[in-house]
């Protein structure tokens, strides 16, 4: 069993690459490291918080540390040795949590874990950022040049957390790339899963007109962009954004879901601004009690903000190509919660 804050590993008789990745037990996380595992030819070094979730990789990974992202001693412990790591650790956005929970593990753990790297000579770190720094997208599709209009804590802190990567590429030789992936879906996605749920029972509301572009990304596909990312050589210093091969229209996206597991268009649709009122309400009522709200304005927000997204930079650069389309990577993912009971 790995303890707290400490590590297990196993020594290879020759050496390997070595790839320390962050948030190895998330959805993207999951998925990268499952690939590496997969293709060989890598020591792998894991960080997760929750033993238990680890456990799916012990005897797999050649080291895994139990600890938190701000962990100085069990960061340091993570990147001994390591060629490139990879930082996917973020936390999860919630209304009811408490605010300083996301500077300290988006800004700081960011600061951990670059400080850290430095300390280990590390040749390559890659960061996982969010296309949402760009906020609502006023002229699309939008590259990595974009204005930055960050529209919630979660975003901000996570600018913060580019930002300290910027400076840390002034100060050191190490190679750090940023990578803003889209909205991720697929296989083992939880995020989505409610709107696949209304859907399915006909109770999905359609807010507003719907007309906002939305710019999704298969699992593999970022995967995909993220070895991409890692292995390239000569792009120290560069931010990608990695998306699907094409974005549409929020109707639209919710019609082919709606198809995908069997359900008409949704027909109940209410404005915008009378629903972002309750939320913001509903959010002051319960935020103050630590309490969930059922309804909160990033929600709501989600049918107002415009993202579309050019993502001939990582094409061009990087020779990323997204392989799976929206309504191959829907049919799989809905295929995904019926096996699994979720659907």
């Amino acid at each position: 069993m790995t303890e707290q804050g400490q590590s297990t590993e196993n020594t290879a008789p020759e050496r390997k690459p070595r790839v320390a990745i962050t948030g190895a037990t998330g959805f993207l996380g999951s998925h990268l490291t499952e690939r590496l595992l997969s293709e060989g030819g890598h020591e792998l070094a894991i960080l997760a918080r929750d033993a238990g979730k680890a456990r799916v990789f012990e005897n797999r990974v050649d080291r895994i540390v139990v600890a938190d992202i701000t962990d100085r001693d069990a960061a340091a412990q993570l990147v001994e040795g390591a060629d490139c790591v990879v930082h996917l650790v973020s936390n999860f956005r919630t209304a009811s949590g408490p605010p300083e929970s996301y500077r300290r593990i988006n800004v700081e753990g960011t600061r951990v874990m670059l400080e850290a790297a430095r300390e280990a000579s590390v040749r390559r770190f890659v960061h996982c950022s969010t296309i949402g720094v760009h906020g609502h997208v006023r002229q699309t599709p939008a590259n990595e040049e974009a204005p930055f209009n960050p529209g919630d804590l979660y975003q901000e802190t996570k600018l913060e957390a580019e930002q300290l990567c910027r400076r840390m590429m002034a100060e050191t030789d190490m190679e750090i790339v940023i990578v803003r992936p889209c909205s991720l879906y697929g296989p083992g996605d939880m995020r989505m899963l409610k709107m696949f749920r209304m859907l399915a029972k006909r109770t999905f509301l359609m807010v507003g007109p719907c007309r906002e572009n939305f710019h999704a990304v298969y699992i593999d596909d970022i995967v995909e962009g993220f070895l991409k990312a890692m292995h390239t050589p000569g792009i120290g210093g560069e931010t990608f954004i990695i998306g699907g091969e094409g974005y549409l229209p929020l109707r639209d996206y919710i019609a082919l879901a709606a198809r995908t597991v069997g359900a008409p268009m949704p027909w109940l649709r209410v404005p915008y601004a009378p629903l972002y009122a309750a939320a913001a309400l509903c959010e002051a009522i319960c935020v103050p009690l630590r309490i969930e709200p059922p309804l909160h304005r990033r929600r709501v927000r989600f049918y107002r903000n415009n993202r579309a997204f050019d993502i001939s930079k990582a094409k061009h650069v990087l020779g990323y190509t997204p392989k799976v389309d929206l309504e191959e990577g829907m049919r799989r993912t809905v295929a995904w919660y019926r096996e699994n009971g979720y659907l």
